[in-house]
């Protein structure tokens, strides 16, 4: 975008003046043409992020002289509210009792659900409760793919359960706001810093460090890393983020109280967007009690202007946030506590806040009113009005106490209704009609990976897209051109590789199936076909293309070092050559397509995809684990 793109978007009111003093800023501070994307991972700066998860660029953005042009007023219209010191919810996931997605949650939420279960029989390291007793448990919570992440399973056995639980569930958050890969690397922190994302989780036991300790006195041979620093620290560095980094201990306001300080990290300037959430796992029989809880959450939140302006799908808009007592909050239609959702989760610890806030997002999106308190059922809830009888938003309250106060923690929830904050470029209108072939691209750590995550598209758009299709709120069909753009824009690259040209949905459904069944008849018959490069994958069949890129490498030609191979993509996109880009991301180029794709005026949102597949397997410590791992890893 260049500068007088800036200055007619703001003048049109697309564009709020802070975020168009940010953009006038990095045109001022840039010396000479745009810096080029980071095309292959072998280019990563430091920090550099983990294996396969995409790579970082540097984007420079100083305080500017050009924002005098700006005038002093940012443009509102009647029907546009203030966007400023209001942030967007662009991204969530979570796992609760009996609900290993927010599908599932909510259902769980809108029946007014009983999650309470006797202690799980196969979670290792004894009984949890006693007899009689019932709590809110998650399934396999020992399960984790270190594979996904890069991580040995020696190593990643000897990471808290509660950290590998939050680690998936956070990098699900980043994949629903469309924020892994390029558009990762766009979110530029103070100083241009790339990949500027802050993370804040609450959490506050350590059951793993006792089980630990236990296996250790019987003759374990690790122990493993104590401290809730790496919590947030872990996905920080296996991402190569240079925002802040934290975690909160504030009780069961934790993830609440780590929702207002990215929103204040936000405000200050000091991250571009962040990831908040909290988690809580009972892994000693220590802490066994009637009623306990469990669960995982995560949000990804942005400033709202920035969030239009980008085009990110907005969940619902957090208004204010705050700690300490505040009597100054009113009544609304909705007030979500620790005792609504005790009567949901369990006494959840940690992540109390999250999962009252989830549930908050989720009943503002529905405009229905969950079985809390007096109501029995769940009821439809109208939109407020004002004297003049205009609908306003729907409002929602969360708050959480803590270690002191009434409400040690609040944020304030705004349904976000497009008609009022205008989701640039969408289209209320379905329409699933293309002029030619869409390209669907889809990528993984391994074979295995890719296999799952072409089934799960092609499950989801099988059952979902005739009629709802957003794995979130499930009230959206999705178009074939918007999967397209959202795969493409919205993904990592990783080394496995999928590209397929489809004209309509249940063509793209028949063609992931059988790349599906393929890769499973080539599993069990042992074979691997490779490429002119000497890549494993498979030849054209059917618009289908696949290759593995782990050990053949990537990017042979080295265009990704050259800065003028930014400029040449550009020109194969405008010039419609698809079958060449698509070439050369096979050959493993990392394409920045969201770059690619973007144009004048108002961008189209994008939309919620379903997340990649983890292929979990139970990692715990203990003598017999111990031995096992450090033999298999050497």
């Amino acid at each position: 975008m260049d500068e007088r793109e800036i200055l007619i978007r703001f003048k049109a009111g697309t564009l709020e003046r802070g975020h168009a003093v940010q953009l006038l800023a990095g045109l001022e501070a840039a010396p000479g043409p745009a810096p080029r994307p980071a095309l292959s991972p072998t280019a990563d700066p430091a920090p550099s992020p983990g294996p396969g998860l995409g790579t970082a660029q540097p984007r420079p953005e100083t305080p500017s002289a050009l924002s005098a042009q700006l005038p002093s007023g940012a443009p509102h219209s009647a029907d546009v509210p203030d966007t400023d010191d209001r942030f967007a919810v662009v991204g969530i996931s979570g796992r609760y009792p009996l609900a290993p997605d927010l599908r599932a949650y909510w259902q769980n939420v809108r029946e007014g659900r009983d999650t309470s279960s006797a202690a799980p029989l196969t979670r290792p390291g004894g009984s949890l409760l006693g007899a009689g007793q019932r709590g809110h448990f998650l399934d396999g919570a020992a399960d984790f793919d270190a594979e996904f992440f890069g991580l040995t399973p020696r190593r990643a056995s000897l990471i808290d359960p509660q950290d590998r639980l939050f680690l998936e569930t956070a990098w699900e958050a980043l994949e629903d706001a469309g924020c892994t890969g390029t558009r990762l690397d766009s979110l530029t922190g103070p100083g241009g810093a790339p990949r500027g994302l802050g993370v804040f989780v609450g959490v506050s036991t350590a059951d793993y460090a006792l089980v630990a300790a236990e296996a250790w006195a019987r003759g374990g041979r690790e122990m493993p890393e104590s401290g809730h620093w790496s919590l947030a620290g872990r996905l920080s560095g296996l991402l190569g983020l240079s925002g802040p980094a934290q975690a909160v201990d504030t009780a069961e306001s934790s993830a609440l109280v780590a929702v207002h300080l990215a929103v204040g990290a936000l405000r200050r300037g000091e991250c571009a967007a962040a990831v908040a959430g909290g988690v809580e796992l009972l892994l000693h029989p220590s802490r066994g009690r009637q009623g306990a809880g469990e669960g995982v959450g995560a949000v990804v939140l942005k400033p709202l202007a920035r969030a239009l302006s980008d085009g990110d799908h907005v969940h619902a808009v957090v208004r204010s946030t705050s700690m300490g007592a505040d009597d100054r909050t009113g009544t609304p239609g909705l007030r979500e506590t620790r005792e609504t959702t005790a009567c949901r989760v369990g006494h959840a610890g940690a992540v109390t806040g999250l999962a009252a806030l989830t549930a908050a997002v989720l009943q503002l999106r529905h405009g229905t009113l969950a079985p809390a308190g007096g109501r029995d059922t769940a009821t439809s809830w109208p939109r407020p009005r004002d004297a003049s009888g205009r609908e306003l938003p729907r409002v929602a309250v969360v708050e959480v106490a803590g270690a002191g106060g009434p409400f040690d923690a609040r944020a304030v929830l705004e349904e976000f209704v497009p008609d009022r904050h205008p989701q640039s470029g969408h289209d209320e209108a379905w329409d699933d009609t293309v002029e030619r072939d869409e390209l669907i691209l889809l990528s993984a750590p391994t074979p295995g990976h890719l296999a799952a995550n072409a089934a799960r598209l092609a499950d989801w758009l099988a059952s979902d897209n005739a009629g709802s299709g957003n794995t979130t709120t499930g009230d959206e069909r999705v178009a074939l051109a918007d999967v397209a753009r959202a795969l493409r824009a919205g993904r990592a690259a990783r080394p496995c590789r999928l590209a397929l040209l489809a004209r309509d949905i249940p063509q793209l459904v028949s063609l992931l199936r059988g790349f599906v069944g393929r890769s499973a008849d080539a599993g069990e018959a042992g074979d691997d076909v490779y490429d002119s490069r000497g890549h494993r994958g498979c030849a054209p069949d059917g618009g289908v293309r696949y290759v593995d890129l782990r050990t053949g490498g990537s990017d042979a030609l080295g265009l990704g070092e050259a800065p003028e191979t930014r400029d040449f993509l550009g020109a194969l996109w405008r010039g419609g050559r698809t079958e060449q880009l698509t070439r050369l991301w096979l050959s493993g180029l990392d394409v920045d397509w969201a770059a690619l794709e973007s144009r004048p005026g108002p961008r189209a949102a994008l939309v919620p995809m379903p997340p990649s597949a983890f292929l979990r397997r139970p990692l715990w410590i203990g003598p017999e684990v111990a031995a096992e791992e450090t033999g298999r890893d050497g």
